[in-house]
């Protein structure tokens, strides 16, 4: 079996190393971490998929240093509105899809599609990788495919250890859910994946964005990670409590089965720590329960837990982001009285 090497965030030449050798490293990033390797490489990006055991039709976001090195693979005729993005939003968790120059990047990376999808991470450590490697690397998150995403190095090493050969340890990510995923190919602007960059984000610098389109239909070929396929589902039963004062009722409709709870600390206070139930925190507002939601899972989930109690926040503001993950977690199974 493959040795995954975990690397200090100083140890940017040995990561460098590994993918000029064509291996895989994963890498953080603000939002989660990303598995990484040569973008330019067809033969490289398959690994990647087959290390998450992921789709083939899922394309993968490429990650790049500078707003520079999209240009090279990107159709130029969408520059203008893009640049006002990037100069808004970059570095830092704004995904933005374009057409790309006929042949400059493999199908394997686009998913088959005339499109490609382009970030620029806010995290120095990763910036400075790609910099070294002078080109562009693949991202997708680096756990297994349909599992909660990693936001610590451990969380990668769990799921891919003895596949990849290097994970780039830089701590725990600072927002916890992927980035806002923005298509400029269409006719309007449209959020294919809600983020930390909300639509009022984006309105402040597009004229119009269509915010309605986070799913695909039967047989269309998804444009953005997270639209077709299971995503961030633990082993456990995730059920959504809208309402924290149905806290209380819906544990004790589970109160015979191995019970995780999920929810702030001012929820939690009012839950009995003598009924043996696992619980996690998840702060104290939707900024922190974003940031903990993916660490919550897998946190119970490696507890041996048959049923997470998670608590729902409303879509205002950026509850949007957290709501979508958590919902594809529980397969939009809520809790009903």
């Amino acid at each position: 079996m493959l040795e995954t090497e975990i690397l200090k965030n100083t140890e940017i030449s040995e990561a460098v190393k590994f993918l000029a050798d064509g291996k895989l490293v994963a890498f953080p990033t603000e939002t989660v971490y990303g598995l990484g390797a040569d973008a330019t490489r067809p033969d490289v990006v398959k690994d990647v998929y087959a290390a998450k055991g992921r789709p083939s039709d899922n394309p993968l976001i490429v990650h790049v240093s500078s707003p520079d090195m999209v240009w090279e693979y990107a159709d130029n005729s969408y520059k203008s509105v893009a640049e006002k993005l990037m100069n808004r939003f970059w570095p830092g968790p704004l995904t933005i899809i374009m057409p790309i120059q006929p042949g400059s990047l493999s199908k394997a990376v686009t998913g088959g599609l005339t499109t490609a999808a382009f970030r620029m991470p806010n995290n120095s450590t990763t910036l400075n990788l790609i910099k070294s490697f002078g080109k562009p690397i693949v991202g997708p998150s680096a756990n297994t495919s349909g599992k909660p995403s990693p936001t610590l190095a451990k969380h990668v090493y769990h799921d891919l250890k003895g596949k990849i050969s290097a994970i780039l340890d830089d701590g725990p990510t600072k927002l916890g859910v992927e980035s806002t995923v923005i298509d400029l190919s269409t006719d309007i602007p449209t959020v294919l994946r809600p983020g930390m960059i909300t639509v009022e984000d984006l309105l402040q610098v597009l004229d119009n964005v269509n915010s309605d389109h986070h799913k695909v239909a039967a047989g269309e070929i998804p444009k953005a990670p997270g639209m077709k396929y299971k995503h961030y589902a633990p082993s456990a039963q995730v059920i959504i409590v809208d309402d924290v004062n149905d806290f209380g009722i819906a544990i004790n409709d589970y109160k015979n089965t191995k019970l995780g709870i999920m929810a702030t600390d001012d929820v939690l206070s009012k839950i009995s720590d003598d009924e043996g139930y696992f619980k996690f925190s998840l702060g104290d507002d939707i900024y922190s329960a974003s940031k903990e939601l993916f660490a919550g899972l897998r946190g119970l989930d490696g507890l041996g837990v048959e049923y997470i109690l998670a608590q729902g926040f409303p879509d205002a503001d950026h509850g949007e982001a957290y709501r979508n993950r958590l919902n594809k977690s529980a397969g939009q199974k809520h809790f009903e009285k």
